[in-house]
């Protein structure tokens, strides 16, 4: 598999809008974080989890030429508010794109992309097959996903393990059945919002021993604020084998 970090930051993103802080003036290209979302290329499917407001210019960034199916981690709008720009994929490769998503995501996909679910169809509209995710694995051509239930705080989301590959972003409390969903896991990606207090998302320490606990390979920080501090300051800090992860990274499993 080739994972490749199309975004890495908050629901803000980085820089913030206004801020003139040491990260939102960095002239370093890892301090520039789009909304955070993750490209996986299995060999014979492409898959994106979670499509923000940046997904159009993060496909074009990542040179994408396909796309089969979106997974959605949960319905905040920094996770779910560019699926309408699927649309090039269903007219340059003639397919609807398959969607997975969880009852109540799902209905806020009906919501916020009514359009699309209207009886009233017309030429252009988002083709997508919709499909619900439980706790069951399910699978995407050769690879089978097995969904994790993660707390978002009171806000039940799910993560993705694919292979040797784990993928948690929002979350603030992983239930013990999850960690044991974990084991074996050989490269994780795990939300890191700051280093303060967050009622909502793990801070840096709390990102660190959940990756300690969960013992992969390779542990690379995500959805993270400019008040984590400045990209190359932080990876001095970090433990061996952890490392904060950027836009356009990319990596072979």
């Amino acid at each position: 598999m080739k994972i490749t970090f199309l975004g890495t930051g908050t629901s803000q993103g980085v820089p913030v809008i206004t801020c003139r802080c040491a990260v939102c003036t960095s002239n370093n290209f890892k301090d520039k974080r789009l909304r955070t979302s993750v490209l996986v290329e299995t060999g014979d499917r492409t898959i994106v989890i979670d499509s923000g407001p940046d997904f159009r210019y993060q496909m074009l960034r990542a040179g994408a030429t396909d796309l089969d199916a979106i997974l959605f981690t949960h319905e905040h709008k920094d996770h779910v508010a560019g699926m309408d720009d699927i649309r090039p994929f269903n007219y340059m490769l003639h397919k609807n794109i398959d969607v997975y998503a969880s009852p109540r995501v799902q209905e806020a996909l009906r919501r916020e992309f009514s359009y699309i679910f209207s009886n009233v169809q017309y030429l252009g509209l988002p083709r997508i097959n919709l499909n619900t995710i439980d706790d069951a694995p399910f699978s995407i051509g050769s690879k089978t996903v097995v969904p994790l239930n993660i707390m978002h705080y009171k806000l039940p989301i799910h993560g993705f393990r694919i292979d040797d590959f784990s993928y948690i972003t929002d979350a603030k409390t992983v239930p013990e059945a999850t960690m044991e969903q974990l084991k074996g896991t050989r490269v994780l990606v795990v939300n890191a919002l700051q280093r303060g207090e967050h009622i909502s998302h793990f801070n840096l320490k709390e990102a660190l021993d959940f990756a300690a606990n969960v013992g992969a390979e390779k542990t690379f920080l995500t959805h993270i604020s400019h008040n984590l501090g400045r990209h190359e300051d932080v990876e001095r800090e970090l433990p061996p084998n952890v490392y904060l992860a950027y836009d356009t990274l990319s990596l072979f499993i």
